[in-house]
């Protein structure tokens, strides 16, 4: 029915968009069919690659009347299949919207579409002398507007918060074709319902990003990186707390032995200690001056005198900051290649002790056979559990196995109050588990909320709810 509607609706759209903007060759459709998910296998009708908000627009309301159902696609980066067009969709594509519009030096703010990419705006703000602190490892692809549907967090979140803290204006296409201009770059507006925010983490089911103005802020001062061996992970929580008394911490990860080691082997890098331990953490902090890194050792030294770490070590310049964030940042990439299948929740801080070895439990009992990688961004809460499938095994009965056992890692995440969805998303791949993070009358909210929105749901269709 849909390749029908499409050979009724071909012209239109190409009259829309020139006819190169217009995209069924099969290599097209497979690439921009799909995100870093690999559950599911990419069959959009076309893809579509508007210049403009206008052509946005006239996309949508041509969607509309043939009932065509619309994926929108930014940099693809997502992990939960937000971005996936398995069921012959139209794929609307933002890559070529992605200039920077406006930068007010005063506001300090930078307004650009919504295909910008990440990187593209950190480096405009720097140039600038200012700082936008959303980061995370795929910013070198993902786009604003993906980064603004998805409400993306990172590595600076413990400092910085999420995207939706740096968002002050918004234009947006809504399902039913209709063009709204959000907030306008203002910093208080206090004149009732603040539309802006729904659209943020909305995951594209309520209407398409098309712009977005970014408040930016003062550049930081220098940084310094340190990595802690720890033996217990309950110790964790406990080390945050001793380096917050005394810095202005930016991040706070860590990462399991077989994650470092997983690394290590694949880059070829050498490890930070001569002695291995079960667990690492790797700290950022601001410093000013010499004093903060004196605090920083003092600071070590009372860790490892309670015997809350084992070993430490500390960057001397910016390039060695960087090797030692490699020793996080690059594990998802690493891990990659065997499809692994990721857990992505959260609990409160106060908490994780009790739930990461309420999950460790959980996952040693139901995967004795399959390696467990642990990491993630401990400042804020957020637990990434990788489980990687063995070679023997079939990806069909891995994912369904896995899938068994997320429903239980859910049932914990509901008892400890926590969220199945701390930052990648809810997308096709955890909307079965919704119901364990938010309310049925929540749920029936949102549903209420798309029909406005996007009355022939013809935006994302069986994502989020």
């Amino acid at each position: 029915m849909i390749r029908s509607t499409l050979e009724k609706i071909l012209p239109t759209l190409r009259s829309i968009c020139a006819d190169d903007r217009v995209l069924i060759d099969t290599a097209s459709l497979q690439a921009y069919g799909v995100d870093r998910t690999t559950r599911w296998q990419p069959c959009p009708c076309a893809v579509i690659l508007p210049n403009s908000i206008d052509e946005v627009q006239a996309i949508v309301k041509c969607a509309n009347t043939h009932e065509l159902p619309i994926v929108p696609s930014g940099g693809r980066t997502g992990l939960s299949g937000g971005a996936v067009a398995k069921d012959g969709e139209l794929v609307l594509a933002m890559d070529r919207m992605n200039k920077i519009l406006d930068f007010n030096p005063i506001d300090q703010t930078i307004r650009c579409e919504a295909g910008a990419i990440t990187q593209t705006i950190q480096e405009y703000a720097e140039q600038e002398g200012l700082y936008y602190p959303v980061n995370f490892a795929s910013a070198g692809s993902s786009q604003i507007g993906g980064n603004v549907a998805t409400n993306a967090g990172g590595i600076n979140v413990i400092r910085y918060g999420m995207t939706r803290d740096w968002v002050v204006g918004l234009s947006v296409v809504t399902g039913a074709g209709k063009i709204l201009e959000l907030n306008r770059g203002l910093i208080k507006n206090n004149t009732g319902y603040d539309f802006r925010h729904l659209f943020i983490g909305s995951e594209g089911t309520l209407g398409i990003i098309c712009e977005a103005t970014v408040r930016l802020a003062p550049a930081p001062p220098g940084r310094s990186v340190q990595v802690l061996g720890v033996n217990d992970f309950e110790t964790i929580t406990e080390i945050l707390s001793i380096y917050n008394s005394g810095l202005c911490l930016t991040a706070f990860e860590f990462f399991s032995d077989l994650a470092l080691d997983k690394v290590l082997k694949h880059h070829k890098l050498p490890a930070p200690f001569t002695v291995r331990t079960p667990y690492y953490v790797l700290l950022e902090f601001e410093h000013k001056d010499d004093r903060d890194l004196a605090i920083a050792l003092a600071l070590f030294e009372e860790c490892n005198d309670k015997q809350l770490v084992s070993d430490g070590v500390i960057s001397q310049n910016q390039k060695q900051a960087e090797k030692l964030w490699r020793l996080r940042e690059d594990i998802s990439e690493t891990l990659a290649p065997g499809k692994p299948y990721k857990n992505d929740i959260s609990v409160n801080i106060s908490l994780m002790p009790d739930f990461i070895r309420a999950v460790d439990e959980l996952a040693q009992q139901s995967y004795p056979d399959f390696e467990i990688v642990w990491y993630g961004h401990i400042g804020d809460g957020n637990l990434h559990l990788n489980i990687l499938k063995p070679d023997a095994l079939s990806a069909q009965a891995f994912n369904q196995r896995c899938a068994d056992v997320s429903i239980q890692v859910a049932e914990l995440v509901a008892k400890f109050s926590g969220s199945i969805s701390a930052e990648h998303g809810v997308g096709l791949l955890k909307k079965d588990l919704l119901h364990y993070s938010r309310s049925d009358s929540e749920i029936a909210l949102m549903r209420q909320l798309k029909q406005v929105f996007d009355p022939n749901s013809i935006l994302n269709p069986g994502k989020l709810i």
